[in-house]
Order: structure tokens, then C-alpha cells, then sequence
């Protein structure tokens, strides 16, 4: 009898685009992806920091390109990315870390502050999608399309109404896009953190109230690190996740089992 194989997690000859990522979770995936064999284009609004991950990426012998796009401008994100695709060829993966949270209670939500955050979390990423899938179905090739969600995607949370508002969105669309492209060999997913160590949650981790909450949410014990996310973003993007499309990769400590 011949002994099944472990499907690849290599994505040698992929090409990846990866937004946000100058910093956090996005610079860590972008590394990971690069690590796995892609090719990685790494996309954020300022390039200073792209362009040192991208050295740092090459000099560690990954390849690696910088391409300034703001995901929450949509025409110019949809104008950029179609030029690019048209020139090198559509994205295999697409990791979409861009994001914005503004914490407030809900009843002191601002409009200002609701359309922020849902222009980049929620309609930026919606067409950010678009715009690689659309590449990738003109060529008729399969793609992985991941979006960076959160563990409030699943549950709500205390001065979170709108981030949670835009998460629970994103998974939304996921699931639909996956229904509409699975055909087309496209698989739509989201990852879905818990609270993760980065310079942008610092604040909340030096906050002892909020720390102490959150330690004791999360079932293992400590805060995420963004070396956590690193592991589930190759799976989802290889082959090994070949029969995973529309659904939630929980990096939450244990925090939603409840």
C-alpha cells in the first residue's frame, strides 16, 4: 500500500502580496511568506519602513519588493494594483494585515471615527480582495486570499463597537467571496487573533487593568506574540490548507472557547 503525503507548506514560484506590512503582524507574515519561498511584495502607505524589511528580507535570502498603496483609497488601491498584476502577473496569496482601531464606548462613537475605521478594515479590505482575485481569475489560476481578522470577530468587546462592528463584517464577506470563487479554485480566509504584543497594543498592556483582563480571557495564559501568527498564515497559503476556504483559523489562545 502506498503511504499517503503530506501536502507542501512551500510556496516556492508564488507570488505574495502582503498589506500592512510595515509593522506587527503584517511585517510578520510578509517574513514568513518569505521564509515558505514566496516571492513577497510587501505594501504599507510609507515606504521607509518597507524598504528596511525588504533589505532585511533580502539580505536573509528571501525575495522581497516594497510597493507604497493605502488600502482605505480605493481608487487609487484599485489603479496601483491592476497596473502591477498587468505588469507582473496576478498575486497566489494575499495577506490583508492593513488595519485601524479608534476604542471608544459606544455611546461616545463619533461618525468621524466609525467611517475611519470602516473605510480600511471593511471596504478596503473588501476591495482589496477583489482586486487580486479578479486578477487571478482573469488568468484562470487559484489563489489564497487571507484576511487579518481578530478574535472580536467572534465575540464583542468593551469600547470595541466598531472594530468588532468591521470584523464581524470581514467575516461576512469571506465566507461569500469563498461560496462565489471556490470553483475558480480560490480559498478566502480569515486569521483571527487574540491580543498580540506589538508598538500599537503596548499601551494596553501597560494599562494593568486591561492586562489582567486580558490574561485571564486568554486561556493559555499570555498575550500573543507575532511570531504566533506566523505558522497559521504559511498553512493557509500552501497547499497543505488545499480544502480550507471560507472559514476562521482561531490564533486566540483559547480565548473564544467559551
Amino acid at each position: 500500500m502506498t503511504l499517503p503525503r503530506t501536502p507542501s507548506f512551500r510556496l516556492d514560484g508564488k507570488r505574495a502580496l502582503v498589506t500592512g506590512a510595515s509593522s506587527g503582524i503584517g511585517r510578520a507574515c510578509a517574513v514568513a511568506l518569505g521564509e515558505a519561498g514566496a516571492e513577497v511584495t510587501l505594501a504599507a502607505r510609507k515606504m521607509a519602513p518597507l524598504t528596511e524589511l525588504m533589505e532585511e528580507m533580502t539580505a536573509a535570502g528571501m525575495t522581497a519588493r516594497a510597493l507604497p498603496l493605502d488600502v482605505a483609497n480605493v481608487t487609487d488601491m484599485q489603479a496601483t494594483l491592476a497596473t502591477e498584476q498587468e505588469t507582473n502577473g496576478p498575486f497566489d496569496v494575499l495577506v490583508n494585515s492593513a488595519g485601524l482601531a479608534r476604542h471608544s464606548a459606544a455611546l461616545d462613537t463619533t461618525p468621524e471615527d466609525f467611517d475611519s475605521v470602516a473605510t480600511l478594515n471593511l471596504k478596503g479590505a473588501y476591495f482589496l480582495t477583489q482586486a487580486v482575485a479578479k486578477a487571478l481569475i482573469a488568468e484562470g489560476r487559484p489563489g489564497s486570499l487571507i484576511n487579518i481578522s481578530s478574535q472580536m470577530a467572534k465575540v464583542g468587546g468593551i469600547d470595541r463597537a466598531v472594530y468588532c462592528a468591521t470584523k464581524h463584517a470581514v467575516e461576512g464577506f469571506t465566507k461569500s467571496m469563498a461560496i462565489e470563487w471556490g470553483k475558480a479554485g480560490i480559498r478566502v480566509n480569515t486569521i483571527c487573533p487574540t491580543f498580540v504584543r506589538t508598538p500599537l497594543t503596548q499601551p494596553t498592556f501597560d494599562n494593568p487593568d486591561r492586562r489582567a483582563w486580558i490574561e485571564e480571557k486568554i486561556k493559555l495564559g499570555r498575550v500573543g506574540e507575532v511570531e504566533d501568527m506566523m505558522g497559521g498564515v504559511v498553512f493557509l497559503a500552501s497547499d497543505a490548507a488545499a480544502m480550507i476556504t471560507g472559514t476562521a483559523l482561531m490564533i486566540d489562545g483559547g480565548w473564544t472557547a467559551e
